[in-house]
Parts: C-alpha cells; sequence; structure tokens
C-alpha cells in the first residue's frame, strides 16, 4: 500500500499540491499560536528595579472565587499591596541576607515651566529600595530630611536640574518643593527604560504612600552563593497561608510590572481561542481540498473498485498518501510557524496589546504539538473525505466516474437545516442580551450558519444555478450557453469553489461590523447619557481627588462628581460551579452623580451610595439575583475582597459598566489612588464662559490639568476597547489570510482538473476565445454566489446585533470596509480562476485530450 500510495504522489504530484499548502499554512498557524502560549507560561520582560534581588514577594496576581479550583481565576487589574509585617518573617528564611521593604506610588518631577516632565511613568521610592536594582550614587548622598530627594540620572538631566537646586514634584495632591541631593545610577547606564525613579527617606516616602501600613513588594538580598529557586521555595513555605505571589528569575518582572502578568494571561487565552479558531478553520480547509482532489480521482478509485480493491484498503491508500504529504508540509509549518509567533508578537505589540519588551520563549514543544495536530487534522480530513468513494460497489463507482453525483445524503441535509435555524436562534440573542457575550453569539451565528450552508452547498448552488442559467445564455450565444450547463451539471464543484470565498467574505464581515456595532453602542449611549458640561483631566495620568472638591467651589458649578474607571473581579457560582470575571467598573460620587451622568436608575437611590454600598447593571444584578439590600460579594481590581449591600440598579450598562462604586472606596483600590477624571455641571443661570475659566484656573493650583467639553468623555478613547478591537482584527486578519490562500488554492486545483474538457471544447469547434469567455462567465457566478450568500450570512447576526445595541439594523461602520472585503473577494476569484484557465489552455487540444484526470 505504501508503494502504490508513493507512485501515485509522483505521477499525480500537482493534484497533491493544494493539500500540502492548506496543512502546510494550517500547522504554522498551530505552531505560531503554540508559541504564543509557552511564552505567556514562562516568558516575560527583563526586571529593573529588582534586578539585584533573588527573590521578590509581592500581593496576589490571581483572584478566585471562594470554593473554586486551582484553575478558576482572572489576574489582577490593579497592583495588590502585602502587609509590611511580612518583612520580618522573610528575614527570618535562610539564605537571606536582608528583606527589603518596597513602597511604589506615583511622583512626577515639574520642569522650570511647571509642565509635567513626561516620557514615561515616574515613581516615588523609599532609599532602602535603591539597593534592589541596585542603584548607587553618583554624585551627593542619600536623602535623610523629608525635604530630600534623590533623582535617577536620566529623570535629573530631562528636568534640567542638578544636585543643591529645588525640584517641584506632584504625587496625589498639589506640588511639594524638595532638594535634590543626589543624582543616582544603575550599572547598566543613567536609568531604566519602563519608568523614572525619585527616591525620599524612608518616613517621608511612607507618609506619601499614604499607607505606611502596607507596601508593593519585598525584595530578599540572598547570601553569596545561594541558589534563588530554591531560596524562593523557602520563602514560600515560609509565607504558607498569606495571599501572595513568591517570584524569582524572569517571574520578577511580573511583579514589578502589572502588565506583564496581564500579558502572560493574555497570551495564554488569545492562543487558546486564536488557536482553536485556527484549527477549526485548517480541518474545515484540509478536508474541503482532500474531498476536491479525491473527486477528480473517481475514474482511478473506480477502477481499484473494479479489481476487487476492497473499502478498507481505498481508505488506507487514501490515509497513507494524505499522511505522506502531511508529514512533509507539517515539518516545514512547524518550522514556518516560528515566524508566525514573531510575526503575532509584533503586530500585537503595534496595536498596544502587549508590551514592546515582551520576548517570546522557543523550545520545541510547541513546534512538535502543531506537528502532531497538523497530522491529525489532515488524519480526520483523509477520513471524512474518504468516505464516499470506499463505500460505494464497484458498478456504481463506475457509474459515476462519468456524471457527478447529484443527491446529497438525507444525515447531511438534516444537519444541515439543523444548523441554519441553530445559527438564527444564536443570532436572536443579543435582542435580548447585552455585553460581550451577545456579541460572541452574533459571530458564533455566523460560522454556524456557515457550516450549515457548506453542508447543504450543493442544494444552494443549484437553486441559485437553475435561476441563473436561463439569464447567462441570453448574456452569451456560446460562452454564455456553456457557462450555464456546465454549472447546473456540476453544482458540487462550483459549491467547492463557492465555499470557501464565502467563509472568507461571511468571516470578515461578521467580525469587523460586530465590533464596531459595539462601539457604536458604547459611544451613543455614552453620549445620551452625559450631562456634564466639562471634564477636568490630569497630565500624569490622573486627577487629585481634591480637585472634585474644589471644582465644587467654584461659583456657578452645580455638580462636580469624582469619577474612577477601574475593573472588578465579579464571581458567579451556578450549580456548583465557580467562575470569575473581569468587569468594568467606575467610581462615583452618590450625592453628585445625579448632576453629571444619567445611569438609567431603575430602583432604589445613587445618593445611597456611600461607604460599604454598591450600584449594578440590571443584567448583573437579575443574574446575580440580587435585590436592593442583598450584599454583593466580589473583589476589587486589587484582589481584595469585597463585600458590599446593593443599594441601587440603573439601565445604562453600555456606558458605566455592570459595578459602580463610590468613588472613595473605588480609589483605594486602585494602583495610583487617583480619580480618571472629574466631571462638572454648571448651573443653567451661570456664565459658561466664566467657569470654565475658573475651572481652568485651577491648573496653576494642580499642573497638568485640564479642561474639556462633557462631549470629550462621549469619544471612543478606551484604550482597553481600543486594544481589544484591533486585536480581534489581527486575529482574524490573520486566519483570513489563510482562507484567501485556500480559496486560491480551491479554485486553481477546479479549474486545473478540467484540461481535457477545455480540449474536447477547441477540438469540436470552440474557439479560444470562447472557452476563456465561458470561463470568466462562471467566474462571475461562482464569485456572485459566493459574495451574496457571504454577505446574506453575515445579514442577520449583523442585523439582530444592530436592533439589540443600537435600535437599528444598518451596518454601523463605514461601507468602504464592506466594498473592500467583497472587491477583495472578487478579485481573489476572478485572478485565480483566470489564471488556472490560461494556464490550462496552453497545451495544444490534441496533446491536452490524452491526458489522465
Amino acid at each position: 500500500m505504501s508503494f502504490l500510495a508513493w507512485q501515485t504522489i509522483r505521477t499525480r504530484l500537482s493534484g497533491f499540491v493544494g493539500a500540502f499548502i492548506a496543512i502546510l499554512f494550517g500547522t504554522a498557524l498551530v505552531a505560531g499560536c503554540g508559541i504564543l502560549m509557552e511564552s505567556g507560561i514562562r516568558a516575560g520582560v527583563p526586571t529593573q528595579r529588582y534586578a539585584a534581588a533573588a527573590v521578590v514577594v509581592g500581593g496576589d496576581q490571581n483572584v478566585r472565587p471562594p470554593n473554586s479550583d486551582a484553575l478558576t481565576f482572572a489576574t489582577v487589574a490593579e497592583q495588590p499591596a502585602l502587609s509590611a509585617s511580612l518583612v520580618d518573617r522573610i528575614a527570618a528564611v535562610p539564605g537571606v541576607r536582608v528583606a527589603v521593604p518596597e513602597q511604589s506610588f506615583a511622583a512626577h518631577v515639574l520642569d522650570a515651566g511647571g509642565q509635567v516632565v513626561g516620557g514615561k511613568p515616574s515613581l516615588g521610592h523609599g532609599w532602602e529600595s535603591a539597593a534592589l536594582a541596585p542603584f548607587t550614587l553618583r554624585d551627593g548622598h542619600e536623602p535623610q530630611g523629608d525635604d530630600q530627594v534623590v533623582l535617577d540620572a536620566e529623570v535629573a538631566a530631562r528636568a534640567g536640574v542638578h544636585i543643591g537646586q529645588q525640584v517641584r514634584v506632584v504625587t496625589r495632591s498639589t506640588p511639594l518643593t524638595f532638594e535634590v541631593v543626589g543624582i543616582a545610577t544603575t550599572p547598566a547606564g543613567d536609568g531604566f527604560t519602563r519608568q523614572s525613579s525619585l527616591f525620599f527617606s524612608t518616613a517621608r516616602a511612607a507618609a506619601l504612600a499614604e499607607n505606611p501600613d502596607r507596601v508593593n513588594a519585598i525584595g530578599v538580598l540572598a547570601d553569596q552563593g545561594v541558589d534563588a529557586d530554591g531560596l524562593a521555595d523557602r520563602v514560600e513555605e515560609a509565607l504558607d497561608g498569606e495571599h501572595v505571589t513568591v517570584a524569582s528569575g524572569i517571574g520578577r518582572s511580573s511583579v514589578e510590572f502589572l502588565d506583564v502578568g496581564q500579558t502572560r494571561v493574555m497570551l495564554m487565552a488569545i492562543s487558546g481561542s486564536f488557536g482553536g479558531y485556527a484549527m477549526m478553520v485548517a480541518i474545515f480547509v484540509v478536508a474541503s481540498t482532500l474531498a476536491l482532489t479525491i473527486g477528480q480521482r473517481r475514474r482511478e478509485f473506480a477502477l481499484l473498485r473494479a479489481i476487487a480493491a476492497t473499502p478498507r484498503q481505498i481508505r488506507k491508500l487514501i490515509a497513507v498518501e494524505t499522511m505522506a504529504v502531511a508529514v512533509v508540509a507539517g515539518l516545514a509549518g512547524s518550522a514556518l510557524g516560528v515566524a508566525v509567533g514573531f510575526g503575532l508578537r509584533d503586530a500585537f505589540a503595534a496595536i498596544g496589546v502587549i508590551p514592546d519588551d515582551f520576548a517570546l520563549a522557543l523550545s520545541p514543544i510547541p513546534l512538535a504539538a502543531a506537528f502532531v495536530i497538523g497530522l491529525l487534522s489532515a488524519r480526520l480530513a483523509a477520513w471524512s473525505a474518504a468516505r464516499r468513494p470506499s463505500s460505494i460497489n464497484p458498478v456504481e463507482a463506475l457509474g459515476e466516474a462519468a456524471v457527478e453525483r447529484k443527491r446529497i445524503g438525507p444525515v447531511r441535509t438534516g444537519i444541515g437545516w439543523g444548523l441554519l435555524v441553530a445559527g438564527v436562534g444564536l443570532a436572536t440573542v443579543p435582542l435580548y442580551s447585552h455585553g460581550e457575550a451577545a456579541m460572541a453569539m452574533s459571530v458564533m451565528s455566523s460560522l454556524v450558519f456557515i457550516i450549515g450552508l457548506s453542508l447543504l452547498g450543493g442544494k444552494v448552488t443549484g437553486f441559485f444555478v437553475r435561476v441563473l442559467a436561463p439569464v447567462l445564455s441570453r448574456v452569451s450565444r456560446v460562452g454564455g450557453y456553456l457557462a450555464a450547463h456546465n454549472t447546473r451539471a456540476n453544482t458540487r464543484r462550483l459549491a467547492a469553489a463557492v465555499t470557501p470565498l464565502m467563509l472568507a467574505v461571511g468571516f470578515a464581515l461578521v467580525n469587523y461590523y460586530s465590533q464596531t456595532t459595539s462601539q457604536a453602542a458604547v459611544q451613543r449611549e455614552t453620549a445620551r447619557t452625559t450631562t456634564a458640561d466639562y471634564v477636568l483631566t490630569g497630565a500624569t495620568g490622573g486627577v487629585p481627588p481634591e480637585v472634585a472638591r474644589a471644582a465644587r467651589q467654584v461659583p456657578g458649578v452645580s455638580a462636580a462628581s469624582s469619577q474612577v474607571r477601574t475593573v472588578v473581579m465579579s464571581f458567579e457560582i451556578h450549580q456548583d460551579q465557580a467562575s470569575v470575571d473581569r468587569s468594568p467598573a467606575q467610581g462615583v460620587t452618590g450625592d453628585q452623580v445625579a448632576g453629571v451622568l444619567d445611569l438609567g436608575v431603575t430602583s432604589g437611590d445613587l445618593r445611597d451610595l456611600t461607604g460599604d454600598t454598591v450600584a449594578l447593571s440590571e443584567g448583573q444584578a437579575g443574574w446575580l439575583d440580587k435585590k436592593i439590600g442583598d450584599e454583593v460579594e466580589f473583589a476589587f481590581g486589587d484582589g481584595a475582597p469585597a463585600k458590599l449591600r446593593l443599594v441601587a440598579t440603573y439601565a445604562h450598562d453600555l456606558a458605566f459598566g455592570d459595578y459602580v462604586l463610590p468613588a472613595d472606596l473605588a480609589r483605594a483600590h486602585t494602583t495610583n489612588r487617583v480619580d480618571t477624571a472629574v466631571l462638572v455641571r454648571t448651573d443653567p443661570s451661570a456664565d459658561p464662559a466664566a467657569v470654565r475659566t475658573a475651572l481652568e484656573g485651577l491648573a496653576g493650583t494642580y499642573p497638568g490639568l485640564s479642561v474639556a467639553d462633557g462631549a470629550s468623555l462621549a469619544a471612543p478613547d478606551d484604550p482597553v476597547r481600543q486594544s481589544q478591537f484591533w486585536l480581534n482584527l489581527v486575529a482574524v486578519g490573520v486566519i483570513l489570510g489563510y482562507v484567501a490562500i485556500s480559496v486560491a488554492n480551491t479554485l486553481v486545483m477546479s479549474t486545473a482538473q478540467r484540461g481535457r474538457e477545455f480540449a474536447l471544447l477547441r477540438l469540436i469547434g470552440a474557439t479560444r476565445r470562447q472557452v476563456v469567455r465561458m470561463m470568466r462567465i462562471e467566474a462571475v457566478v461562482t464569485v456572485g454566489i459566493a459574495i451574496l450568500l457571504g454577505s446574506l450570512l453575515a445579514a442577520l447576526p449583523l442585523a439582530m446585533l444592530g436592533i439589540g445595541f443600537i435600535g437599528s439594523p444598518v451596518l454601523a461602520g463605514p461601507l468602504a470596509v464592506y466594498l473592500g472585503v467583497v472587491g477583495g473577494a472578487a478579485l481573489l476569484g476572478f485572478l485565480s480562476l483566470g489564471v488556472a484557465t490560461r494556464v490550462s489552455l496552453r497545451a495544444r487540444p490534441i496533446d491536452a485530450i490524452g491526458l489522465r484526470e
């Protein structure tokens, strides 16, 4: 059997090129995703502040619901802190030379003009933590008094200050003046690439951090010759029962940089979902390509069956052929996967989803896994494609060699119609549910539609052909006549060409416009429900909490509310199954928020939003089965547990998320403990220009403060939402690139097999021009049906999503994207069919008619 398979591959090498390409790029995609997943487990960025520390202890980076398993968790969204009392316990561990607590807080230097010296985040620390980098003094001495500061050399140069000069520093309030008593440097240079560093005395740093009993991290300097990993194990054992993270090696950067830990989890999630999509599409593409290849060999299999080959031998022959091709394609695809992994990493970094300095981890594991998955996918596809040619009896096989089988089996037909009905059900989910789940159901419904239409491909294309055939005959007397009869007699061949093109069009439209619809819904609801006249924001990444109080003292201001954007970890327990999800949340001033935001309150009163209370969206309250006065359990963004009393529910969850907290409470659990913005409403009788001038005057007290119109709050400036949008586009673009290769592959293969047909037409009198015209008309039919079906399968999910989210079935997004998708699909189809046709027509008819199929 192996000899026969090898001889078949040698003599039909061009017929296996399509399967080789499909497996090659499918394996490369899976390998690239595997590299991202491995990088999420063991890669990161080099630590900076803790480079000299063997071990770093930080707050727990993961949040788990009560009584859940180890795999149910979410990463924190804000920097967690830990008790300063743990320093002594860590210092007592054998091998620890010294345990150094670190306080970190936002601290920005002002230049001579009173402007914030920007460029990167700037953090203040106590001088004792300088040893963790280590920072050493290049000039001057360490800070000793409350009015002294040491700057790293890089920020000192940018601010233009020297030892002995006075410098103003902004933390969480009005600027404070300090004397520069030292300039510090690291062994690698003047400062860090990710951050600027300011050092204060220990007592002053604790006061500026405003949380003396808590520290951001504890760095461990080890005794000479102590193994870091072994020391980390002993420290973890000493802290058993505490909610902490103990890290060594590359893991130290997860404690130092919040985005590193988030990136690791995100990479694993992205690679898992993206890799799953890629694997599903790969199986689909490989199966369709093999089905086309095997379909072109009907006479060969008919002959084998007629000379007593058993069904099992036919299946084994196809399996051996496929696996031989898959092994070569899988090895090449695994190697190509390295380039795919780095390409995806660069693309994600370019759109801000992962840090620019996040390195990938490389090992043979993901490449070997992708190779095995490629082989299994090819084997599954070969089994699916081999069922028909191996199951018919010899007489039927000989008959089917000349005439295409018309009838689709009842099981396949039933499954196809069932999937279409299921797709309709999934498409209607946005009519009664909002949020990410509803959008996901829209995308899922399109995939169900695609699979259903693929199973019913012969029936669907046959319907369109029956409608179009009379028209084609009138368009062109010869070419149109031949195209009409060709498409009518070979609906399965037409369906094989239509299906991947339809997949590309529908998948692209649903994924793009579902995101633009969601964005439009958020934007419209935010604009409709924002009643603030002005928004105050800061240049240092936040606004001091006292700005809201100062704004309320401005004549003509009727309301001024803090706005603190954060994230909470919501717990859901249904039928003893626990889950935790990150949910957007806001902190507001309860007695002021009604004047600046319309949350659409449906029960309770937002004025009760003080102390340990919370307001929930109607959907979240219903999902959690909570009523006014009930206790709501979740976790803050820094992982701290929360049990708050429900005081109000509201309807406008797209704009404001599922959780609204008192501003003081939300702020206390953020990294920088400042407001995101301050929303201001003017009294109707006040002079707006005078109020704005007075608000702008606050910038003299709080440098970096800026005033914008309230309408700016509705602008699509949410970095998380924007990153997610571009992330999805990159993922979809890569998959569509693979699908496009499959489309071209399928169209070329289906056309190239018709060389004998073209030769026969020319031998009985058709000119070369007439054959080309016939194929052009067939190309119009193929591309037209694919675009129509792809548009229709995207239309229902998008219309339901639009009605549910924005009240309109019209596409929420630029029409140019639709025209681009349709134009790209048409260009791909016409080029593939045109090139294959012209190549097939190069041979002389008398030579081509004698070629084997």
